[in-house]
């Protein structure tokens, strides 16, 4: 029988060598620099300070050299720190640098260690923006929050409209249905991207030096927005509604989009897509939303030959808001010299200029072409399906 004996020394020397290995694997902690605030907006002729924030252990000196591919646009003071550790190695130094405004635009300055991995320079970067004029960022600021109001508050007219006259007839359930849809998933993807720290950790890591693209009222409003489109579908059920219903082409239309959300559901699930791609299914559900949702309504005040039931408030706080939104973005494209965020990108200024142009039409029914109380109408379903239908007659007085 052999017996196997254990031997100390071979032990002790046996763990010294998986300690010299751990040891060696482990990476030292050096210094590391961040430029703060990382977001900095200077007006062109003045002068703006931004700070460099070295901390940790340093071998030997460092330079730190910031980017000058912008200068065109700004001034950089100085364009280069030489960096010094401090006693036994350690620092812990703020330096200042000053920008001066010469024009209009946005960009990124880095700040480039030399030697190269000396010091961690991962967060050494600023997100310069260089203005035409304070007023406009204050009087852009002030427009923001006007048209966030005016959008808010259009949801409720239409609501006071259905409890004063008791009846939802007039309001196409096409258009009702659809903005349910589209302010769901808006909100769906705001509350996830705001309050999901892994889904927002997802877009950090595709945009490093991005920012979450969505803020807190954000949130509000589409939160907001769902809840009051909700309680007036709720009005539907309670309310007079004559013939009203939600047309098939409506139906088809949501369903198509429910088959989208199972399916990138199921890509995400299986790990083709990830949750962050998923929300922007949802955001394109929205968009489309957005570009069809005010057709059954303009076709059934058409067939109709009347707006009653409709609320205009509604109509014109939303192309309040509207035009708002389009000036707001005009101005921040002549301070910033930022004509490609609206012309190289029209999405949101061509949904923007796309509802507006609706509420236009809405307005143009309501003050010119139907400005006459007319005679009332047998009820018709309000849906996409008067398209094809002919004309019904004149009966009875349509009162409200």
């Amino acid at each position: 029988m052999t017996r196997t004996c254990w031997n100390p020394v071979v032990t002790i020397l046996w763990l010294c060598a998986l300690a010299t290995v751990r040891c060696s694997a482990q990476t030292t902690i050096g210094a590391s620099v961040v430029l703060d605030p990382q977001d900095v907006t200077v007006i062109v002729g003045e002068r703006q300070s931004f700070f460099a924030k070295v901390r940790g252990m340093l071998s030997q000196d460092a330079r730190l050299n910031l980017t000058t591919d912008h200068t065109d646009l700004v001034e950089i003071f100085p364009t280069s720190i030489v960096v010094s550790p401090g006693d036994g190695g350690f620092i812990d130094r703020v330096y200042e640098i000053v920008l001066l405004g010469l024009s209009p635009g946005q960009f990124d300055v880095d700040a480039n260690v030399l030697p190269t991995g000396l010091i961690d320079d991962a967060a050494a970067f600023i997100r310069v923006t260089v203005a035409n004029s304070q007023p406009i960022i204050l009087i852009s600021s002030v427009i923001g929050w006007i048209y966030f109001a005016a959008w808010t508050v259009s949801f409720w007219p239409q609501m006071i409209v259905n409890y004063r006259r008791q009846s939802v007839v007039g309001l196409s359930f096409d258009f009702l249905t659809l903005n349910l849809v589209g302010h769901s998933v808006y909100a769906a993807f705001n509350c996830a991207l705001f309050w999901s720290g892994f889904i927002e950790q997802e877009y950090l890591d595709r945009n490093p030096r991005g920012l979450n693209p969505v803020l807190a009222n954000d949130v509000a409003f589409s939160i907001h927005a769902t809840i009051a489109t909700l309680l007036t579908v709720t009005q539907c059920f309670i309310y007079e509604r004559g013939e009203q219903k939600v047309s098939r082409i409506a139906w088809g239309i949501i369903t198509v989009f429910i088959v989208v959300i199972v399916v990138a559901g199921v890509l995400v699930g299986t790990a083709t897509f990830h949750w962050l791609d998923f929300l922007y299914v949802l955001s394109y559900i929205k968009l489309s939303v957005t570009l069809i949702k005010y057709v059954p309504q303009a076709v059934l005040n058409f067939r109709r030959k009347s707006t009653v039931g409709w609320s205009i408030e509604n109509v014109l706080l939303d192309f309040t808001g509207g035009m708002l939104s389009m000036l707001q973005m005009l101005l921040n494209g002549y301070n910033y010299d930022d004509w490609a965020s609206i012309f190289g990108d029209p999405t949101k200024f061509g949904l923007g200029l796309f509802s507006v142009m609706f509420d236009i039409l809405f307005m143009v029914q309501h003050y010119v072409l139907y400005r006459t109380p007319q005679k009332r109408i047998d009820p018709i379903e309000s849906n996409l399906e008067t398209l094809l239908k002919q004309p019904h007659a004149i009966t009875s007085t349509d009162t409200e």
